[in-house]
């Protein structure tokens, strides 16, 4: 039995938190609404607080494994991975609190509470935080964020390992400049289709114990006090019984942003009876005053408390030493040797080849020289994205590759230009290494560019420093010079590979037509430069596939403001991608037959497909398989994913392969936000991409189709 499955003991531990707030006076109670949560000692409370961060690895408190990023981690298409990320993380997680509290060190990201996964729907490619999410589909971002969260929240049948939190809830996307003010308008039928799947499925799959309201609105309310939300959706429909948390600092937008409510009493007010729970920020400690005027009853406050202290008895903080097995992990289990190697393994797992003209992979004994140039060249920053931890070691690109050929080959590198200004130093006349790049290229055998982007231009509201603003993207154009430096590369003669370093889709069109290679290598976390290397030389296989859309340019996208889900991402895009969802290459040939369906008519229990897998290349690998399903009516989307397998393969080996689709893979919601069943019939597509014309283009396979009769 699950920890989550037992339900004797989640009443008993409900009932322990119950008993324990009714210990306390109310200015006790309300000191403990925010996250900075002081100590009780007369009832034997320590400090808490409630921040911490788990997005890609333990972040901000020190050293622990940093994975790639977020996005980087979706493009491995793989569940089962996913769950074994995330159980790394919380041994870690739960080993630093354990040596943490040893010193009493109780300070921010320092708790057991860890705001992750964000499970936002990556709408627009222009959004600076999209590099945290899943991707662009709400069932693959479903099916990693429940695995994710099972990861953290342990397997124990009586103790919690850590509390998972699936962030922001609901319908936010950017722009991040306007965020405090904002009002996401998004029709029942695209909430329903698009921006709430994720969710549904981290609160009734993987019984996540914490959800974190949005700062913006949603249809006219402020998230971390949507009625709508917080209570119709999450807690009625749904039957959430975990904690519900602001946004840092959301609250305080309810009167100075939005413009809602006259002040903070009325703010905090709106969010308490709402259902929020715990406030990120320091204005639920006026809640003293929302009571004693009447706003806010004071069983409603132990109603709060209740939740929270819930989790933290389902975290076993409470009982005694040694009762909790995840007690036993000390600090020797973080940042171990088996951790980096596996953390270099997804990173090699997370990269997509976007194009291969024969080139790669390279061979060691047929190159002198090699040429690395970019701004991504030996950039730190560009392994890690946001909210990330404190690698003890980091391998760039260059530092990978130089590794990994040692004294045998030459290496060259050059910066090649800033990452988004015109010159490096300040007393230049720009265009000051645009020379030096020539030159390398000049005596390099072949040349690898890095290019793209980091956490400096792409990021949250006030986290990214770049001058574009807030931590979006203007457009989609690689910044600066970079384009300048591939041209120049090009320019060379010299073979040419393009990695390209982004927690987003870049719009990249002369590279596609020119490089002879591209890499898309997202945040590759702190062993990013050593995945590369062994990708580039062939001891390993590209599997990663696209979870975005990367389109020709930002101007054939929708306002960034407008929610509406027409001509967004691939399930509703009618112009053909650069390089779409679904889509990545690799080094060997897989050819998908025997394609056949337990039955060509939708039953209660769904339906199965199976399908024979080879391996046709000389090279190991492994696919994924992608299932699709498109209902084949006027007006309905794009053919959407419904199912993913991934296969492992020896060169010239076959499997079998089974995906089972349930019967709500042929739904659909209407204009109303209701699901429905359509009738008539469905295509299924089954192969290892999508089934649109661009990807048959660059892939030259078609996927095949089944006709299901519903």
């Amino acid at each position: 039995m699950e920890f989550s499955e037992n339900t004797a003991l989640l009443t008993e531990y409900r009932r322990r938190a119950a008993e324990l707030v009714g210990k306390m006076t109310l200015d006790e109670k309300v000191s403990q609404l925010v996250n900075h949560s002081p100590a009780i000692e007369r009832l034997g409370i320590p400090a808490y607080d409630w921040w911490n961060e788990a997005l890609h690895g333990i972040g901000r408190a020190g050293v622990a494994t940093v994975f790639p990023q977020a996005i980087g981690l979706a493009a491995t298409f793989d569940e089962d991975l996913m769950e074994k990320i995330a159980d790394t993380i919380s041994t870690e997680g739960r080993a630093k609190y354990n040596m943490q509290s040893r010193f009493e060190d109780r300070d921010i990201y320092k708790g057991l509470t860890f705001w992750s996964p964000n499970i936002n729907i990556f709408r627009d490619p222009r959004w600076g935080r999209g590099q945290e999410t899943l991707g662009e589909d709400p069932y693959l971002t479903s099916r990693l964020g429940v695995r994710f969260v099972m990861g953290l929240q342990g397997h124990d049948a009586r103790y919690m390992k850590l509390a998972a939190c699936a962030k922001h809830f609901a319908v936010h996307s950017g722009p991040e400049g306007i965020r405090h003010s904002f009002d996401a308008k998004a029709d029942p039928q695209d909430m329903r289709e698009t921006y709430l799947p994720a969710f549904k499925a981290l609160v009734q799959e993987a019984k996540v114990e914490a959800v974190m309201g949005a700062y913006n609105r949603t249809n006219g309310e402020p998230c971390c006090g949507s009625k709508t939300l917080l209570k119709d959706i999450l807690r009625d429909e749904w039957g959430f019984e975990g904690h519900v948390v602001s946004d840092c600092w959301a609250i305080k937008d309810f009167h100075t942003g939005h413009m809602v409510t006259a002040n903070e009493i009325e703010s905090i007010s709106l969010a308490m009876n709402n259902g929020c729970d715990i406030n990120c920020g320091d204005l639920f400690v006026l809640m003293k005053k929302a009571i004693e005027e009447g706003r806010v009853s004071e069983e409603r406050l132990d109603e709060a408390l209740t939740n929270l202290y819930t989790t933290r008895m389902k975290l076993g903080v409470f009982d005694g030493k040694g009762e909790n097995p995840y007690d036993a992990l000390d600090y020797t289990v973080v940042d171990t040797v088996e951790n980096q190697h596996f953390n270099r393994e997804v990173a090699e797992k997370c990269m997509v080849l976007l194009k291969n003209n024969g080139l790669l992979p390279l061979d060691k004994s047929k190159i002198r020289s090699i040429g690395i140039v970019g701004p991504n060249t030996n950039s730190r920053k560009a392994l890690v994205g946001n909210y990330e931890g404190t690698a003890s070691r980091y391998f760039t690109i260059s530092e990978g590759i130089q590794e990994y050929v040692g004294e045998d080959i030459r290496v060259f590198t050059s910066e090649g230009c800033h990452m988004f200004k015109q010159g490096i130093s300040g007393l230049s006349q720009g265009h000051d290494r645009l020379s030096e790049v020539k030159g390398v290229c000049e005596v390099s055998d072949v040349v690898v560019v890095c290019l793209g982007l980091d956490a400096d231009l792409e990021g949250e509201e006030g986290d990214a420093g770049n001058e574009f603003g807030s931590g979006d993207k203007p457009n989609l154009k690689l910044p600066g010079e970079q384009e300048e430096v591939l041209k120049i590369a090009v320019a060379s003669g010299k073979p040419v590979i393009l990695a390209l370093l982004s927690g987003s889709a870049l719009a990249v069109p002369y590279a596609d037509e020119h490089a002879d290679a591209i890499m898309q290598c997202w945040y590759p976390g702190a062993q990013g430069g050593r995945a590369f290397a062994r990708l580039l030389f062939g001891d390993v296989n590209p599997e990663g596939k696209l979870p975005i859309t990367f389109y020709r340019t930002s101007e054939e996208l929708p306002e960034f403001t407008d929610y509406s889900m027409k001509g967004r991402t691939y399930r509703y895009m009618q112009n053909e991608a650069l390089y779409p969802f679904g889509y990545g290459l690799s080094y060997t040939d897989y050819r998908i037959t025997d394609v056949k369906a337990s039955s060509d008519t939708l039953g209660e229990e769904g339906i199965k497909v199976c399908a024979k897998v080879k391996n046709n290349g000389k090279m190991d690998g492994v696919d994924t398989i992608q299932v699709y399903v498109k209902i084949d009516e006027e007006g309905t989307p794009n053919p959407q994913l419904k199912g993913i397998a991934k296969v492992a393969l020896k060169a010239g080996e076959e499997k079998e392969v089974l995906v089972s689709l349930k019967k709500e893979a042929f739904g659909l919601f209407d204009e109303q936000g209701k699901f429905q069943y359509a009738t008539g019939k469905a295509i299924v597509y089954v192969g290892d991409q999508q089934p649109d014309t661009r990807s048959e283009k660059l892939t030259g396979k078609k996927v095949a189709a089944l006709t299901i009769n519903l």
